[in-house]
């Protein structure tokens, strides 16, 4: 599945058996260990919730740059509000030697055109805060804070 235009080699693809070892062995920077989940926890999610994840493969031609994992029209704060209903970046891990080349970016443009297919008007992610989170990566490419917090998370949404 390519999300781009042809002109790019950047493209997702499904996680399958050809391809989940080379999956399992991405990480990130060191010093960002603590801001995202390994993807082999990414991958148990995305198992244990079904259907609203949606986790995928970042490819640049033949080479896995990356990983993300969508969370598809899910209750946000039951017990505060039934009708919540959120969609948006759950995970995005792009291998350390390839980060600052714009995988990112596309991550997030990958997802945003997803959502936007299957009619949902926003696009929410959760950051961790501090020096090396990825809050300002997130604010350049339009996601403001809303004030909530998911655990120690910083919550922001993205109209699309």
């Amino acid at each position: 599945m390519s999300t781009s235009q042809t002109s790019t080699p950047l493209r997702l693809e499904r996680v399958t058996p050809e391809n989940v070892d080379a999956a399992l062995a991405l990480r990130v920077h060191p010093h960002q260990e603590r801001n995202v989940a390994p993807v082999v926890r990414s991958l148990a999610e995305a198992y244990a919730f079904g259907e609203t994840a949606w986790p995928r493969l970042i490819f640049d031609g033949d080479e896995l740059v990356g990983f993300l994992m969508a969370f598809l029209d899910i209750p946000w704060n039951e017990e505060k509000d039934p009708t919540d209903r959120r969609s948006g970046l759950w995970r995005l891990n792009i291998t350390a030697d390839r980060q600052g080349k714009g995988y990112g970016r596309f991550a997030v443009e990958a997802v945003r055109d997803e959502l936007r297919r299957r009619g949902t008007r926003q696009l929410y992610v959760t950051w961790e805060p501090g020096e090396d989170g990825p809050g300002e990566f997130y604010r350049r490419l339009g996601f403001r804070a809303t004030g909530e917090t998911s655990g120690d998370q910083t919550v922001g949404v993205l109209d699309i």
